[in-house]
């Protein structure tokens, strides 16, 4: 007799259902997981709202992405973990052998094994992510805490690659999960933090983790002077992230930097997006603007050590739980632009 679970299916536009589809049985160097956690993102948010995903997802398919549980199954050859164990699974890993990997940029890897299907009882997890991203949690992580490590690995090359330190002044656009992290992370390294966004809310929540000043991007007109007057002289602050993924926001962060900054595209535009650059002031002002994409099996395994470390921890990020009989009322309610942040779904209750 075939073996059932219960899993989300995104079928097209705003179709998500639970249903009842086959358990997958682990191959060779694969690993069967038992969801205990499943956090919602932002992504999961555009594939309900498109039906698919361009390079991952194309209907019918399971989806979700930030996951934690406990081994059930292993298959052959499978010997870093057994049944009962409790991990973290990464939603993708890199091949190691092209040119972007051997010069360490694995997550531009020409052949990057992309992985979903957390909005589950069960997960298989492929080989390759075994063998790469699999990682045991720490004693005291939560579920929800491992299930946090794939989302804090994107924003700590984030912070690497903006070179945030110490005495900096950052200017965060965007409050959303990502928004906020990218907030904890520049705190612990030092640097002084300005968030912008549009929900009282989350603003509030940014100022508890140590924003100096939280402003709403609708409050009036101003707005670029005021982030201007926030670097140390006056002049600009001294590295700009933007994490809201619009292009007048991009070229916002362009226009506020000050002379010599820095300023981090962090978050994916719409695929006809164009941003428009002041060419000269790039030049004569010698601006660096870089963007940084997906993480790394290196800044996957930092940020679980920060987890692990309770140096970031998923209470702060994560505002609600729900069943995954619910995920399709939680995703309808995130795209209608719900207040909370982060959801963690919970296949097997608490």
């Amino acid at each position: 007799m075939t073996r059932r679970m219960r899993a989300a299916v995104v079928h097209g536009r705003e179709d998500v259902r639970v249903e009842s589809v086959e358990l997958p049985r682990p191959g060779p160097g694969e690993v069967l997981l038992r969801t205990r956690a499943a956090l919602t993102c932002g992504t999961d948010v555009k594939v309900y709202r498109r039906g698919y995903h361009a390079r991952m997802i194309q209907p019918p398919a399971l989806f979700g992405h930030e996951i934690a549980g406990v081994v059930e199954e292993v298959g052959p050859g499978v010997l870093s973990v057994k049944p009962g164990t409790y991990v973290v699974a990464a939603n993708s890993a890199p091949c190691g052998a092209c040119g972007y990997c051997r010069d360490d940029r694995a997550s531009l890897c020409d052949d990057l094994l992309f992985w979903n299907g957390a909005y589950a009882e069960f997960a298989r997890i492929p080989a390759r992510i075994v063998e790469r991203n699999l990682l045991p949690l720490e004693p005291g992580m939560s579920f929800r805490d491992g299930a946090l490590v794939e989302p804090l690995a994107c924003v700590v090359r984030g912070i690497e690659a903006s070179r945030v330190r110490e005495g900096q002044t950052l200017v965060v656009i965007g409050s959303g999960a990502i928004g906020l992290m990218l907030v904890a992370l520049a705190r612990l390294r030092g640097a002084s933090v300005v968030v912008v966004g549009r929900n009282p809310d989350r603003l509030r929540r940014a100022t508890e983790m140590g924003a100096t000043l939280a402003i709403d991007a609708s409050s009036g007109p101003g707005l670029l002077e005021r982030l201007r007057a926030c670097g140390r002289s006056g002049t600009g602050p001294d590295v700009v992230i933007e994490a809201a993924g619009l292009a007048e926001t991009a070229e916002m962060a362009i226009h506020v930097v000050r002379k010599g900054g820095l300023v981090n595209l962090f978050a994916g535009c719409r695929a006809d997006a164009r941003v428009a650059f002041d060419a000269q002031r790039l030049h004569y002002e010698e601006l660096t603007v870089t963007s940084t994409f997906h993480h790394t099996p290196a800044s996957f395994r930092e940020a679980h050590r920060l987890i692990a470390d309770g140096q970031i921890r998923a209470e702060a990020f994560v505002t609600a739980s729900a069943s995954l009989e619910d995920l399709p009322e939680v995703l309808r309610h995130m795209a209608a632009g719900g207040d909370g942040l982060k959801t963690a779904i919970l296949p097997w209750g608490e």
